[in-house]
């Protein structure tokens, strides 16, 4: 699998692509926002690690910008983010990105988070049923939301979140259950990633989104 990984810090950039390449990944750099641009143009990857402090473009501009063309849009966007930079991961997760790491990061953890992602991304051979509460419908087999017949734009991740939580309506399900079943791991410390994906979801599901309940303390309920 191909792997495009957005990084200036040329020390990191080597690390990242020893270890992807160890993995058996196809690993594919840009040292720049432009770069990386110029890159999506020629092929499309299954994959990209993105930097948000970049020279020339930022990340940030970058992500939007996958996330607009028709090409790249459904490309899972991994962010490389500085220690403390909460208000950039919040501002990526708004653009589309679906996963973090926070530097300096373990290169295994970084493995183990993008098989995860990859793992998720893969289609189910069986057929999923569409799921139906009042206002809000659920098209698994074409990742499609509906609010009052209107459809809903979200993220891979926003949509599997969505969808495991509608998939077990009136159960309440911990923050540790939510990173483990969605996001493919459990690692001490991004709970908080939770918090943040529920958030915009239930921004973008407007109405419905009040049928994701938090229970205090625990994690989250649907209410069918």
């Amino acid at each position: 699998m191909r792997i495009l990984v957005v990084e200036d810090d040329k020390d990191i950039m080597e690390v990242i692509a020893y270890s992807l390449s160890r993995a058996g990944f196809h690993v594919v750099s840009a040292a720049d926002g432009e770069e990386a641009l110029r890159v999506l143009e020629k092929e499309v990857p299954e994959l990209i690690i993105l930097d948000l402090l970049l020279p020339k473009i930022d990340g940030k501009e970058v992500c939007r910008r996958i996330k607009q063309n028709e090409k790249t849009r459904n490309v899972p966007v991994l962010m490389l983010t500085a220690l403390g930079e909460e208000m950039d991961r919040v501002v990526g997760f708004e653009l589309g990105a679906d996963d973090y790491v926070v530097k300096p990061f373990s290169p295994r953890e970084l493995v183990l988070r993008v098989s995860a992602i990859l793992r998720r991304m893969r289609p189910k051979d069986e057929p999923v049923q569409k799921l139906e509460f009042g206002e809000l419908a659920i098209y698994p087999e074409s990742f499609k939301v509906e609010v009052d017949g209107r459809e809903v734009s979200l993220t891979s991740t926003e949509f599997r979140l969505l969808h495991f939580l509608a998939s077990n309506p009136g159960r309440i399900l911990t923050r540790e259950v939510l990173l483990d079943r969605v996001w493919g791991y459990t690692y001490e410390g991004y709970a908080r990633t939770v918090d943040t994906h529920v958030y915009r979801l239930r921004e973008k599901l407007g109405r419905a989104g009040s049928r994701i309940e938090t229970v205090r303390g625990i994690g989250y309920r649907f209410r069918g």
